[in-house]
């Protein structure tokens, strides 16, 4: 009984250090852990150990985006950790977490051969003459995500912000998303960008008016070929 208890500690005190590594420890958890650790000589190796596990599950999959549905389970195991930790995954070493990412590398390998993905670049208007930005459309089970990326917008606030729209021959406008500063902008559309190439920013103001302002700040065109 007594070994098994020393099991069961060891045990919790291995997943605390690999949830340490990664990044996902709980935070009231994390100050007391690195305080162990730096007192302990043995607990900084094993710590050690697991930062090179990551490490190598991080290298394997190095540039590669996995699907919506795959991430979305990766995120939800990192969830349940935090809250409970099953005795069998907490002996996981660097073997076979690099088995583990390989395996993922090949799911994403695999199903990334089918994902669509356009890009567009655009340009700055009269508005905001030093504007520019470019935008990555890809395609996912939930509809199209846009990552733009823009510089040169003043940030907007007190009620007014930027509108991103995409728009097909025909004149017709579909609202993907507002921001309030252009970095780092996550966007989404419903409708393909292959049918409505035209993307578009504009400047906006909180009211009861849904249509663009017309104030266009960026411009461009989706390549899709």
């Amino acid at each position: 009984m007594r070994h098994r208890r020393e099991d069961e500690l060891e045990g919790r005190e291995i997943a605390e250090l690999a949830a340490l590594a990664d990044g996902s420890l709980a935070p009231e958890r994390r100050a007391a852990l690195e305080a162990r650790v730096a007192a302990s000589p043995e607990l900084a190796n094993r710590l050690i150990e697991q930062q090179r596990a990551v490490a190598l599950a991080q290298n394997a999959v190095n540039g590669v985006e996995a699907p919506v549905p795959l991430r979305a389970r990766i995120e939800a195991q990192r969830a349940m950790r935090r809250v409970r930790v099953p005795r069998r995954l907490v002996l996981i070493g660097a073997p076979a977490i690099a088995a583990m990412a390989i395996g993922i590398g090949v799911v994403v390998f695999a199903s990334g051969t089918s994902t669509e993905r356009f890009h567009a670049a655009l340009a700055a208007t009269d508005l905001v003459p030093g504007a520019k930005g470019e935008a990555t459309l890809t395609k996912t089970a939930s509809g199209w995500r846009i990552e733009l990326d823009a510089t040169g917008l003043p940030r907007l606030g007190g009620g007014r912000f930027y509108e991103a729209w995409l728009r097909n021959t025909a004149g017709v406008l579909v609202p993907i998303g507002t921001f309030n500063e252009g970095p780092k902008v996550t966007l989404w559309a419903g409708v393909s960008p292959k049918d409505f190439r035209r993307l578009t920013v504009t400047r906006e103001r909180a009211d009861d008016e849904q249509a663009s302002s017309g104030e266009k700040v960026l411009v461009g065109t989706v390549n899709t070929g």
